[in-house]
């Protein structure tokens, strides 16, 4: 049994908003009942995510989650107006999770400042494309490119809170103690993280663009063929933009031998949120309280 995954979740949605715009399906929103923006303090903590046009955010306090939005405008930063008057706050526990454009994993016995530019050339930076390198786990340094904006809207909570996106979601899983026979797929959109470890540590970290159910199936089998894996005998934990009762998790349980949903506790949820769907961003809670990035 793999902590922390559930097959099934009962539907309820109280306090959750959809808003529906030109742009997306839906935007989710929540926020506790409770909170008013006068009781915030240094002690709260904000979350977010940057991607090239917009963002998301939670607020936690004491491992609670007491408020998040998704794909928010950028502009929203610079004029939150009453929906979103709790980022007014000047928090001082940040983490800022940023999107990236391309990345690889170095092992940290390899990896040095000095080399950090060797090791971009990897990544064919364009110009209006900026480079960080930080390391990702006990084993591994990430480099990875954003897109300029990407990194000048992380600047305006500054630069020293800025992690690789799924840094907290991978460590997360890393310390659930993983089994290998699952593979574990984070999905924003159209775009697929999938992660397998080995004896605890990471064995293949990768993301694909997909359009369709077919092409996120094939790019998870094609995944277990090159870790010489067989897809009937792997579950899939999966986390992010699906359940396991739409399209995507319909077709990928078609191929493997199960798929679950990642509800890893990194915070306390309202019984109207469904963890695995903010996993990744809740998971940023991690890198707060580190002293490292």
């Amino acid at each position: 049994m793999t902590y922390g995954v559930k097959k099934i979740r009962v539907i309820r949605v109280i306090k959750i908003l959809l808003l529906f715009n030109s742009m997306s399906d839906h935007i989710y929103n929540y926020r506790d009942t409770h909170l008013s923006l006068y009781q915030v303090n240094s002690n709260y903590h904000l979350l977010l995510q940057i991607f090239p046009a917009s963002f998301s955010y939670a607020i936690t306090y004491q491992n609670k989650l007491l408020a998040w939005a998704r794909d928010c405008d950028l502009k929203v930063l610079d004029d939150p107006g009453d929906d979103h008057e709790l980022l007014t706050f000047n928090y001082t526990k940040v983490a800022v999770g940023l999107q990236p454009s391309g990345f690889t994993l170095v092992p940290n016995a390899l990896f040095s400042e000095e080399k950090v530019a060797d090791f971009a050339r990897f990544l064919d930076v364009k110009p209006g494309e900026k480079v960080f390198a930080q390391r990702l786990d006990a084993d591994n340094c990430i480099i990875y490119k954003v897109d300029e904006k990407v990194a000048a809207t992380a600047q305006i909570y500054g630069l020293q809170n800025a992690v690789f996106v799924n840094k907290g979601w991978i460590n997360t899983i890393t310390s659930s103690n993983p089994p290998e026979h699952n593979l574990y797929l984070n999905i924003d959109k159209t775009t697929v993280d999938i992660l397998h470890f080995v004896n605890g540590k990471v064995r293949f970290y990768n993301s694909f663009e997909f359009t369709n159910p077919d092409e996120l199936a094939y790019y998870a089998a094609f995944v277990a063929q090159e870790l010489q894996l067989t897809p009937r005998d792997l579950n899939l934990v999966v986390s992010g933009d699906i359940n396991i009762d739409d399209k995507n998790g319909l077709r990928l349980a078609e191929f493997f031998n199960g798929v679950e949903q990642n509800e890893l506790p990194v915070l306390s949820f309202p019984a109207e949120v469904f963890p695995h769907q903010l996993l990744s961003l809740a998971a940023l809670s991690l890198c707060v309280s580190s002293e490292e990035y």
